[in-house]
């Protein structure tokens, strides 16, 4: 089976009415791209709707998503991304690439990545933002379906605000990766995830370091201030459930 090749590309501006146009709305391969109805004052929303079986090894997929300075894009998906092997046992890639301008809005909200039983997939997500620029985005990793071992999985999120570094991370789970099981990193839990936020109200005043409502059973999250104009709240769960659970809690300057 030959590997996919494929990227997906949104641009949102502002429409001169007081809303948000997408005069590039295109998607190939698995990655279709549907305009849905947003319930959210004056922001467009676009789905990812899986058109086919993707990521399989060797496959190279991309978004990349513009905000123009003033509109406001609500981006999300319509079921998880499934990692899987393929026949040669490559690496999959999966690139996505975020600008966002002055006084612009993003939220990226995708749902779960889970890295099935012999896959192997690496996933960048690089966002540079303008100064005045707002983002929210969460990521979700699922080790394994139900009943199965977790594939490699290696994940880097980038984000830098007027040029400057604000969060750069990686991680990497499964066969391979050094410690990810032990009790530092997940120990028995099998999804971990971040939710992202990105907001000029937090230069003048942070977030603090605070450990959201959860029960023991529930998982572990913790909400930790940035060096500059944001905060990340990092959890880990037993489950993609129970993860979205701790991911969930309503986050303001």
């Amino acid at each position: 089976m030959t590997a996919v090749q494929a990227t997906a590309r949104i641009t949102a501006v502002p429409d001169g009415r007081g809303g948000t146009a997408l005069p590039e709305l295109t998607g190939e391969g698995p990655l279709a791209l549907r305009r849905t109805r947003s319930a959210v004052g004056r922001a467009a929303r676009v789905t990812v709707v899986g058109a086919m079986t993707a990521p399989l090894g060797g496959d190279r997929l991309a978004v990349h998503v513009g905000v123009e300075p003033g509109a406001v894009l609500y981006v999300d998906a319509a079921a998880a991304t499934v990692s899987l092997p393929g026949r040669t046992g490559e690496q999959a890639r999966y690139d996505v690439r975020l600008t966002v301008g002055e006084d612009a809005e993003l939220h990226w909200l995708p749902e779960p990545l889970i890295a099935a039983e012999g896959s192997d997939l690496r996933m960048t997500t690089t966002a540079q933002l303008a100064p005045g620029a707002r983002l929210v985005l969460r990521e979700e990793q699922i080790l394994g379906r139900a009943g199965e071992r977790p594939g490699r999985l290696t994940t880097r999120l980038t984000v830098r605000v007027g040029g400057r570094p604000l969060l750069d991370q990686e991680l990497s789970f499964g066969p391979g990766a050094a410690g990810w099981a032990g009790p530092a990193v997940l120990h028995t839990h099998r999804a971990v995830g971040q939710l992202l936020l990105v907001d000029p109200a937090f230069d003048d005043k942070p977030a603090e370091v605070r450990l959201p409502a959860w029960e023991a059973e529930e998982g572990e999250a913790v909400l930790t201030p940035l060096a500059g104009p944001g905060a990340l709240l990092t959890a880990v769960a037993p489950d993609g459930l129970r993860l979205r659970r701790l991911l969930s809690a309503t986050l303001a300057p």
